[in-house]
């Protein structure tokens, strides 16, 4: 099980998604897209936050639903569709434990990509195996970094500096990993582990190669901190105008030309399957 769900746990956060978070592999909405032979079929993406993966689904998939509990996150997705010029996304509020009473129908595909963490992972899988059609897929997306081979950055773009940050967000907000309205303690288990024990069985992981020519601002930076739940501006309340101070401080020493290299790593993908036959 996971702690009770804090509504507001990434309250603020929403606008700085889409320019703060690095991007997924450039391979994987057509990756998932040949997993889930999606052509003419439904997705759903769970957790959707501002429709980063679910918009770039669109173009492969007959429809794409993406449900997320954050009025601000949908509102963001809205938005970012519409940029985008994509009209078969719909948005759902709710969280994936609520997903049986929304009425959702069938779905050739399932992804949550970085949320299935913040989820009660055992119970949420199987009714994701039910939501199914059968032989349909399920992905959890993510980036791994630790044990990919790291390729050479830019000449001259520094690494961003991220230890350092996280020690100046320790240093503004404390030890413990704060988020919404407490302490956020992560879970440890493994996905795969979790998996095993469902209908799905163990997953299938597929590495594919993540960009390895991202160059941030000091701009881009502080909007992939303020992204995070646990360095999420009201967090910082009055102490915010400081805090970004001293993040712009302490990058501009780091790069004398005010840009990074973010390399989040290749883009890992847990593929889950629902058995063929329909009453599998």
């Amino acid at each position: 099980m996971t702690t009770p769900y804090d509504p507001t746990l990434f309250r603020g956060t929403a606008a700085f998604y889409l320019r703060g978070r690095p991007p997924y592999a450039r391979e994987l909405p057509e990756f998932l897209a040949r997993e889930a032979s999606l052509e003419r079929r439904r997705a759903l993406d769970v957790g959707c936050g501002p429709g980063t993966v679910a918009v770039e689904l669109a173009p492969f998939a007959a429809e794409v639903v993406g449900v997320d509990p954050d009025p601000e996150m949908l509102a963001e997705a809205a938005r970012h569709a519409e940029r985008r010029g994509v009209r078969n996304v719909r948005w759902v509020a709710g969280r994936a434990e609520d997903i049986p009473a929304l009425g959702l129908g069938r779905f050739a595909l399932v992804t949550f990509a970085q949320s299935f963490h913040w989820t009660d992972r055992e119970a949420v899988a199987e009714v994701v195996y039910d939501l199914l059609e059968p032989g349909g897929v399920l992905a959890l997306i993510g980036h791994e970094a630790k044990t990919r081979p790291a390729p050479p950055g830019p000449p001259g773009v520094p690494p961003i500096p991220h230890e350092s940050i996280q020690d100046l967000i320790r240093r503004y907000l404390g030890p413990e990993r704060r988020g919404g309205q407490g302490v956020v303690t992560m879970p440890i288990e493994r996905y795969e582990e979790v998996l095993a024990r469902t209908r799905f069985g163990r997953p299938q992981t597929v590495y594919l190669e993540g960009r390895a020519d991202l160059v941030q601002s000091v701009e881009d930076v502080l909007a992939n901190v303020h992204s995070m739940s646990y360095a999420a501006p009201p967090l910082l309340g009055g102490r915010l105008a400081a805090f970004d101070a001293d993040l712009r401080a302490l990058l501009g020493s780091t790069s004398a030309t005010g840009r990074f290299w973010d390399w989040p790593g290749d883009t890992e993908v847990l593929l889950a399957r629902k058995l063929a036959q329909a009453g599998g």
